[in-house]
């Protein structure tokens, strides 16, 4: 699997529409927000609001372009490395999305705002959809890590809300490329 550094552009749905364009040939993946800038902190609206932390729990803004002309499907995940005694913490997998999505708008992470055709995973709070960041208080900066896969296969065949286990293996398997974008925030 291959990563890259990132950057953005800008989705629309549920009650409004999904932005979608083709891809330039050569145009680099990247992965962007207007929501935060690489390795920027992230706002008190995009935090988690259970578990000791008072947020918002609204997913950020994410745009990408350069998605391969031969992507089957998208996938985003967005993963804690610093959490859970260095095993990781998921907060959002979403997968199976149109390849020329090109952008989720902030609160796409809501599971009644999911684009149609696509699916979510459980993330490691037992929740489907974006759960914000909720690092341990006194625990430093934890790195928040966005990943957009482009994928070999329409569907990743998973079962209904599967385990954060199911979807990564799925991930791995099917990425043709991927780009990541990074933000931060501790208590």
């Amino acid at each position: 699997m291959r990563f890259l550094n990132a950057s953005l552009v800008s989705i629309l749905f549920g009650s409004a529409a999904i932005a979608q364009t083709d891809a330039p040939p050569g145009e680099a993946f990247v992965l962007e927000s207007t929501t935060f800038g690489s390795n920027a902190t992230f706002a008190t609206t995009q935090v988690y609001n259970k578990a000791g932390c008072n947020g918002g729990n609204e997913s950020p803004e994410l745009h990408w372009k350069g998605v391969p002309a031969g992507a089957k499907s998208l996938a985003v995940t967005m993963f804690d490395p610093d959490a859970g005694g260095g095993a990781g913490w998921w907060h959002w997998l979403i997968y199976d999305l149109d390849p020329k999505t090109t952008s989720f708008a902030v609160g796409a992470g809501d599971p009644i705002r999911t684009p149609v055709g696509s699916a979510s995973g459980r993330n490691s709070f037992g929740e489907i959809g974006y759960s914000g960041p909720c690092p341990p208080r006194d625990s430093g900066p934890h790195r928040y890590v966005l990943t957009i896969y482009a994928l070999k296969v329409e569907k990743l065949g998973l079962p209904a809300n599967p385990d954060p286990a199911f979807v990564k293996a799925a991930l791995e398997a099917n990425t043709e490329l991927s780009t990541t974008l990074q933000g931060q925030y501790e208590r």
